[in-house]
């Protein structure tokens, strides 16, 4: 039975940031509000975990997990990262974005795409999220709560609870969530690539949404 927790929006209580944060450590499987949709998070180096999401989201290997960090210098750690692709980051970071990026050897290699060896990473910019990345002292990895079939992710905290009560530890509720994902940019070959438009304005790269 998964448990709940209702956090404040703006100012989440450090209390519950600190059971989230165990319950991670050992081995739980939360939903969490972000500042686009909800999300499935877990932490980097949690095999199960890792199984878990995609056995809800039905994906293979092949899916693009996204790596939610604190800020710019935990993506340099996480991902090469050049100078143009920096200064891309540094201009709309925090934010809607998911950016695709070459992983480096601090990462498992069961989290990197087979085959590109890449991953997603973001800097969200939601109180409750940020709180949860600080107290773990580590990145989260996440994926958009979008089940099979269905065009959209979750959005409501009670519905989450009780579609996925057997299969989440934790539902995190912290007011409104909107059903619209972060904009997906593939920065891999030096020029930014729309792989999809979500919440994230396109204006800063320059591209337009087919």
């Amino acid at each position: 039975m998964a448990q709940f927790f209702s956090l404040h929006p703006e100012h989440p209580q450090p209390r519950l940031i600190r059971q989230a944060a165990e319950i991670m450590r050992n081995g739980g499987l939360v939903a969490l509000p972000t500042d686009s949709a909800y999300a499935l998070a877990a932490l980097t180096g949690d095999a199960r975990a890792l199984d878990r999401i995609r056995r809800i989201r039905g994906v293979d290997e092949r899916h693009h997990f996204t790596l939610m960090c604190r800020d710019l210098s935990e993506i340099a750690t996480y991902a090469r990262v050049d100078n143009a692709q920096y200064r891309l980051l540094k201009a709309t970071t925090p934010g809607a974005y998911t950016f695709i990026l070459e992983g480096t050897k601090e990462l498992p290699r069961r989290v990197l795409h087979p085959k590109r060896k890449t991953i997603g990473l973001r800097i969200p910019q939601h109180p409750v999220v940020s709180s949860l990345l600080e107290e773990l002292n580590e990145p989260m990895l996440s994926s958009t709560l979008l089940l099979p079939d269905e065009d959209l992710p979750l959005t409501d905290p009670e519905e989450i609870r009780e579609r996925l009560e057997k299969q989440v530890d934790l539902v995190i509720e912290a007011g409104f969530c909107g059903p619209e994902a972060t904009t997906v940019i593939d920065l891999t070959s030096g020029v930014p690539e729309l792989v999809r438009a979500g919440r994230g304005s396109l204006a800063p790269f320059g591209l337009e949404a087919e």
